[in-house]
């Protein structure tokens, strides 16, 4: 019994999470990716370097609302403020689902 809780936070959790954003071109989102994010994030989602975080996964709600916090200066980020700010509502859609699409496997230790 103890596993049903675990189960349960687990499919909420994961409720969705690999679902694109309605309307969401994940092949927009990639191209987008492969110009402006992969030297920092990887195409792949997986950082490339110490500062920058991982992408792959995460929930694409939470990537857009980042993307348009940096593109208007609400977030602040040197490098993320200068990415962001040409691009489009519909091209952060775009990105934020292909980065929500890469499906990532997680190991417990023993």
């Amino acid at each position: 019994m103890t596993d049903i809780p675990k189960l349960l936070c687990y499919a909420f959790l994961t409720a969705g999470a690999s679902v694109p954003a309605a309307g969401a071109d994940l092949e927009a989102g990639r191209r987008i990716a492969s110009s402006q994010c992969r030297t920092c994030h990887g195409l792949d989602g997986i950082a490339q370097m110490p500062v920058a975080p991982h992408l792959a996964g995460e929930s694409a709600i939470y990537l857009q609302t980042q993307l348009k916090a940096f593109r208007s200066g609400t977030r602040k980020s040197e490098m993320m403020n200068v990415v962001a700010k040409d691009l489009t509502d519909e091209d952060i859609a775009n990105v934020a689902a292909w980065y929500a699409a890469i499906k990532i496997r997680v190991e417990m230790p023993d």
